[in-house]
């Protein structure tokens, strides 16, 4: 592909993630990747900052989404219904088009320790600006965090079971049914 090409951080995005199928995350560089996406790596990182970051790149749109979703909850909406509210939102940001490249890029996260620690890192940063949000909702300090985590936890759960399950079953449905879970066990 010659550089002039549309495009060129979906190119490096796929590009990345076929070898890191073939060589695994550390078998490969960031000149690898846009050699084969046919651009520079000077073109590699006016769109990344680093090979990890093509994997992570769009975790602060998810994040603006859920937080917004968050904030747009009705004014008597519970904590749990407010964290539900962006749960539910986060289906927005994921498609079925999406399911086979999450697939892919979670087996290389969950194949490289770095990676996994990245992970945790961005949903730690999801669980405080959720967190902060509740907070300027008016929720009690003591309550926020719980309800926060909670929410990124039915998240996680929810998108484990969306990219495994082999019917296809829309993220947001697969979200309902886990909160309807959650539900079950606090009544």
């Amino acid at each position: 592909m010659g550089r002039w090409e549309p495009d060129a951080a979906g190119r490096l995005r796929e590009a990345a993630m076929a070898l890191y199928a073939e060589h695994g995350y550390d078998g490969t560089t960031v000149a690898d990747i846009a050699d084969r996406a046919g651009v520079t790596a000077r073109t590699f990182f006016r769109h990344f900052a680093d090979k990890r970051e093509v994997l992570f790149a769009g975790s602060e749109l998810l994040e603006q989404l859920m937080v917004k979703a968050l904030a747009d909850a009705p004014a008597d909406a519970t904590p749990m219904e407010a964290v539900a509210a962006a749960v539910l939102a986060s289906a927005e940001f994921f498609d079925d088009i999406r399911r086979e490249y999450s697939r892919r890029r979670q087996g290389v996260i969950n194949a490289t320790p770095e990676l996994r620690e990245r992970e945790l890192i961005k949903m730690a940063a999801l669980t405080s600006a959720l967190t902060n949000g509740l907070l300027e909702r008016g929720v009690a300090p003591d309550v926020a965090p719980l309800a926060a985590e909670t929410g990124v936890a039915v998240f996680r759960v929810s998108f484990e079971r969306w990219i495994s399950d082999p019917d296809g079953e829309p993220i947001v449905d697969v979200i309902r049914s886990t909160l309807k879970t959650l539900s079950g066990l606090t009544a």
